[in-house]
C-alpha cells in the first residue's frame, strides 16, 4: 500500500541489503530508494538487489532512481562507460547540428533507459537545467547543457520526454537553478547574489513548464530572496517554485547529508517539509541518519499518492 509509506527516500550501504536496512525497510517504508556506484557491481547483482527491495514493498512499480546523468555521473560505470557522453556533449551536438543530435541523443536516452529498466530502475535523476556560468563552481560545468537558457530548456523538454517514451521517470534538478553557485554545495553553502527580476529571466526560466513528475531542490542561498535559508529550506523560494515557475509535482529535497545545510538532521529534516518540500533525500547509507530522516517525515500525504499514482502511469 502506498498510503503507508513516508515522505522520504534513502540510500543503501552496499552492493545487497543488510538485515537491518530489510528491518528499517519493513519499519520506516520509504517512498522511495536511489542507488549508486556503490550499490551496483554487476546486472546480475543490481537486478537481485531491486528485486529484494520490490519483494518487501510488494510492489513491481516501487520507486527506485539513479543519477544516470552520463559524463562523470555516471552511477553505471561498474557497467558500462558513458564518460564522453556529458550534457555539454549533447548542447554543443545541438547547436552544430540538430538532426545528428536528434539521432545520436535518441539512442543514448534509449540505451540508457534499457539499462535501468534491466536493473530494475524506474527514475533518473535528470535533466540538470541549470546554466553553465563562466567562473561559477566547477560541480555543474559539464553536466549542464549550455550557457544559453534557451538550449537548456529545449534540451530538457527533449530529455523529459524520451525517458517517459521509455517509462522512466525524471526528476529535473537543481530546481530553481544552481549554475551561478561560486561554491560546491556538496561541501559548503553557495550564496547567489544576483536579484529575483535577473533569475526569473535566467535561472529560474529553464524550469518552467517542463512535463518532469519530480524536481530537485538545490542547497543555495539566493540572498536577494531569502538571506536565512537555502531554496529547500525556504518558504519564499518555495512559493516561487510554485507559483511563478509553475511546477505543481512533487518536489524533493536534494541529499540532507550534504555539507551545505548547517543545521541538524532532524532540524533539516522538520524543517523541509514545513518550507513546502514533499519528499526528502538521504543518500550516504548511514543507518543511524536515515532513522531519523524516517522518524521525522510524515506519511505519504494525498498530493504524494495522486502524483505517485501518475508516475505508475508511465511505468506501464
Amino acid at each position: 500500500m502506498i498510503s503507508k509509506r513516508k515522505s522520504f527516500i534513502v540510500g543503501l550501504k552496499s552492493t545487497k541489503l543488510s538485515k537491518n536496512e530489510i528491518l528499517f525497510l519493513k519499519k520506516y517504508k520509504p517512498w522511495g530508494i536511489i542507488l549508486f556506484t556503490r550499490n551496483i557491481k554487476s546486472f546480475d547483482q543490481v537486478k537481485k538487489l531491486t528485486s529484494s527491495i520490490r519483494k518487501i514493498f510488494k510492489d513491481k512499480k516501487y520507486p527506485i532512481m539513479i543519477d544516470q546523468e552520463g559524463g562523470r555521473v555516471n552511477r553505471l560505470r561498474n557497467l558500462i562507460s558513458f564518460d564522453n557522453m556529458t550534457s555539454e556533449y549533447f548542447g554543443d551536438l545541438f547547436n552544430k547540428d540538430k538532426k545528428k543530435f536528434e539521432i545520436v541523443y535518441k539512442l543514448f536516452v534509449d540505451k540508457t533507459s534499457y539499462l535501468l529498466n534491466l536493473i530494475g530502475v524506474n527514475i533518473n535523476t535528470v535533466p540538470v537545467l541549470d546554466l553553465r556560468v563562466n567562473g561559477a563552481s566547477k560541480v555543474i560545468s559539464d553536466r549542464s547543457y549550455s550557457k544559453n537558457k534557451k538550449i537548456v530548456s529545449k534540451l530538457g523538454d527533449i530529455c523529459i520526454e524520451l525517458f517517459q517514451n521509455n517509462s522512466i521517470g525524471t526528476v529535473m534538478k537543481h530546481i530553481p537553478g544552481h549554475g551561478l553557485a561560486k561554491v560546491d554545495s556538496h561541501y559548503s553553502t553557495p550564496i547567489i547574489n544576483k536579484t529575483y527580476g535577473y533569475l526569473l529571466k535566467n535561472d529560474f526560466w529553464t524550469f518552467k513548464k517542463k512535463k518532469c513528475l519530480f524536481a530537485m531542490t538545490g542547497h543555495v542561498v539566493y540572498s536577494k530572496i531569502d538571506k536565512n535559508n537555502t531554496a529547500t529550506h525556504s518558504k519564499k523560494i518555495i512559493n516561487i517554485i510554485r507559483k511563478n515557475i509553475g511546477f505543481k509535482n512533487i518536489l524533493i529535497s536534494d541529499d540532507l547529508s550534504m555539507k551545505s545545510l548547517s543545521d541538524d538532521l532532524k532540524l533539516n529534516t522538520i524543517n523541509l517539509f514545513s518550507a513546502g518540500c514533499n519528499i526528502a533525500l538521504h543518500c550516504n547509507g548511514n543507518m543511524k541518519e536515515m532513522k531519523i530522516v524516517a522518524e521525522n517525515s510524515p506519511q505519504v500525504n494525498s498530493f504524494i499518492l495522486k502524483k505517485t499514482s501518475q508516475f505508475y502511469k508511465i511505468l506501464s
